[in-house]
């Protein structure tokens, strides 16, 4: 296993410089190694993400993990009295047994339409439900990660579910051929940046679309949300106080943009 380990560690690396060239530091790649060698982790089947400098694990990696270690059992029960169908408001404990003498490792995650991404908002039992797996496969194997769907970034998708060997011949029309759609990371990006400069969901959203021109997000081109991603980037680090005048000036529109 360990032989077979460094080997996939290797192929990680090649295509990590491949997928992320010029974002990639020594440090980044010697974690890569790292993770590979302890947990199986594999790139080609996006089991892992580099969003903004940092190493997110994904739903379909810590599964493919759980297989691969012989998880015993996976139980899920929804937190009644936390949850608000109204509102959209969902908690969800999730309990991981490692074998069948196992007391159980427990996580727990919540989702509301104000923690999810932009795209999936509508669909937040989903996200709860993943997020609460997530955190309890990542205590019982010692993932020091957070996960994707944790940043509210891929949930509700069934993008990160699926388990397939990309083509060398295949190419998304987000504009990626070695596993995963780059426009993806893109979108996890501007879920982190939400998060990190305390930005408006909904505000970003009426913004994004007007930035792009179009009625909503699935519309505008790829280079186009691109292009907005890294103005929304270089707007918050430069003058957030500016970006946050910007977005309050959509605050009142009549109609809601949806994406």
């Amino acid at each position: 296993m360990k032989r077979h380990f460094g080997r996939l560690a290797r192929k990680n690396v090649k295509l990590a410089k491949g997928k992320w060239a010029g974002e990639l530091s020594s440090h980044q790649l010697q974690v890569l190694r790292s993770l590979t060698e302890n947990y199986g982790f594999a790139v080609a089947l996006s089991d892992l993400l580099l969003l903004d400098g940092g190493w997110y694990v994904t739903h379909a990696g810590l599964l493919r993990l759980a297989a691969r270690s012989r998880c015993n059992s996976i139980r899920v029960e929804q937190v009644r009295h936390f949850c608000d169908p109204v509102a959209g408001r969902w908690v969800f404990k999730a309990t991981v047994y490692k074998s069948p003498s196992s007391k159980g490792f427990v996580g727990y995650g919540d989702a509301d339409p104000s923690n999810v991404s932009l795209l999936v908002q509508g669909a937040e039992l989903r996200i709860a439900e993943t997020r609460a797996v997530n955190r309890a496969l990542r205590k019982a194997y010692g993932i020091g990660l957070c996960s994707v769907e944790e940043l509210g970034s891929l949930s509700g998708s069934s993008a990160p579910l699926k388990s397939h060997e990309p083509s060398a011949r295949s190419h998304s029309a987000n504009g990626s051929n070695n596993g995963q759609p780059r426009l993806r990371d893109r979108l996890c990006r501007l879920c982190v940046l939400i998060r990190q400069y305390n930005l408006d969901p909904m505000l970003v959203k009426a913004y994004a679309a007007d930035f792009c021109g179009t009625p909503t997000l699935k519309e505008a081109s790829r280079d186009l949300v691109e292009s907005f991603i890294s103005h929304l980037a270089a707007s918050a680090k430069e003058n957030r106080d500016g970006l946050v005048c910007k977005l309050n000036s959509y605050a009142h529109q009549p109609v809601e943009v949806k994406l």
